[in-house]
Parts: structure tokens; C-alpha cells; sequence
């Protein structure tokens, strides 16, 4: 029997980071953009944001903590560098100069922190999706500063994000597993996980724990088990992005 799914207001919030001072990116701004258009056409209110600064971030997760907490699906979608430190997790702005690691916290957006801001609303569901990790930026490297001086980064940020225990009624998926390195795909529009991630979004009554699993599979294979995604889940509800007739959810086969 299909499962009746959560049902209700949808909002999501885009962001797509690409134009770094130090490891610029090729895809994310294209990947974001055509996340936004598939949400937007699943029946979700879309915040967009390209290219944010610290201050675009901190404002935009601010404001969607706010409106989320009278929806009833809440997605946020990040594509962009994001490095952990000391087993917290931040994603990085594009104007972000930061030369030593106990800057992170002061510097970059903490995604810990914004995690627990949606746990804390006590209805609905929350899908996190992070194509994130697609390399440590700040690995022996050095950047120009506004003022011309070159700065180099001290301290050692191991690769890819750390893992995270989702709240309550979430589910968090990372493009690849925790420490590892997501690819960017510069040879295409998409990075190799938002590609995958777009072909399922939209399927008829695909249970959102069956989407993420098909997208692991299909990078995991075209990669050669290089870049294998994963998931923390703790919904305990049903959920596709696209509902069959009904409001429902397929059964997985």
C-alpha cells in the first residue's frame, strides 16, 4: 500500500557558491540554479542566493530558520566549498579570507549550528542536501588579499566534512562520505551528485530514503566507488517530492 506523505506549505533555500578568492568552482551556481527550477516546480517557495558573502549566508539561513518553522517541508540545498575543524562543520563564503583555522568559526557560516536551529522546530520535515567537500581549499594554499598581500592558510582541515547526527525528523545528505572529496565535474554543467540528484527529483512517489539511495548508487559507479554519498536520517515520516495521486508515496521496489 502507498504511504500518505507530509503534505502541506513547502519552502526551500538555494545557494550555489562558486567564485572564490581561492578554489574558485566551475558548477555550483549552475547547480543551484537548476535545483531552484525543480523545486519550484514541485510546489516549493524557493530562496535563492549566487555567490553569497558571509553576510548574505548568516542572513539567509536567519530568515529561513524564521519562515520555515510555519511550513511543513523545509529544503535547503548548498553547493560550494565546505570544510570541517575540530568536528564542526561551516560552509564557506565566497569572500571568505581565512588564513588560520580558529578563524572558521568567525568567518564562515557554521552548519552545525543552523542544523539545530531547524531541529528545534518541532513539526514538519527537514531535507539538508550538501554537494559540498569538492576539495579542501585551504590545503598549502595561499590567496591575495584585498590590500595585495598574499595569505596563506595555516593549520589542517582534514578533508571533506565531518559526520552529523540529524535531528529529529531530518535527513541530511552529503554529496560524498564524511572525509571524503566530492568531484566538481568541470567537464559538464553538473556536478557528478547534483546531476544524479536532478534526474530522481522529480520522480512520481519516489520515497525521498529510495531517491538518495538510486543517486548513491549511480555515483558510486561512475566514479569507481571514488566518491560514494551518504546520508544521516532520522524522519520518521513519509516523503517524496513528487506525491502520486492522492498525496502518496510508491512503495520501494
Amino acid at each position: 500500500m502507498p504511504a500518505r506523505a507530509a503534505a502541506g506549505s513547502r519552502v526551500a533555500l538555494v545557494i550555489g557558491n562558486a567564485d572564490y578568492k581561492v578554489g574558485s568552482l566551475k558548477n555550483p551556481v549552475n547547480d543551484a540554479k537548476a535545483v531552484a527550477t525543480s523545486l519550484r516546480g514541485l510546489g516549493f517557495e524557493v530562496t535563492e542566493r549566487e555567490n553569497a558573502t558571509l553576510r548574505d549566508m548568516l542572513e539567509a539561513f536567519q530568515q529561513f530558520s524564521l519562515r520555515g518553522k510555519s511550513a511543513d517541508v523545509r529544503v535547503v540545498y548548498y553547493a560550494g566549498h565546505g570544510v570541517q575543524v575540530k568536528g564542526r562543520n561551516y560552509l564557506l563564503p565566497v569572500d571568505t579570507e581565512i588564513r588560520a583555522e580558529d578563524e572558521m568559526p568567525r568567518k564562515s557560516a557554521d552548519l552545525n549550528e543552523f542544523l539545530d536551529r531547524l531541529g528545534a522546530i518541532k513539526q514538519g520535515i527537514n531535507v539538508v542536501i550538501l554537494d559540498a567537500c569538492r576539495n579542501n581549499p585551504f590545503s598549502g594554499s595561499e590567496i591575495v588579499g584585498p590590500d595585495g598581500r598574499r595569505l596563506k592558510f595555516r593549520g589542517a582541515t582534514p578533508a571533506g566534512l565531518a559526520p552529523v547526527e540529524a535531528p529529529l525528523g531530518s535527513m541530511i545528505a552529503f554529496s560524498t562520505a564524511p572525509g571524503g572529496v566530492a568531484l566538481d565535474n568541470p567537464g559538464d554543467e553538473h556536478s557528478l551528485y547534483t546531476k544524479h540528484l536532478l534526474e530522481n527529483l522529480g520522480s512520481p512517489g519516489l520515497p525521498v530514503e529510495l531517491l538518495f539511495k538510486r543517486v548513491r548508487l549511480a555515483v558510486a559507479k561512475e566514479t569507481g566507488r571514488v566518491q560514494v554519498p551518504w546520508e544521516s536520517s532520522s524522519l520518521t515520516g513519509d516523503f517524496c517530492f513528487r506525491t502520486l495521486r492522492g498525496g502518496t508515496c510508491g512503495a520501494e521496489r
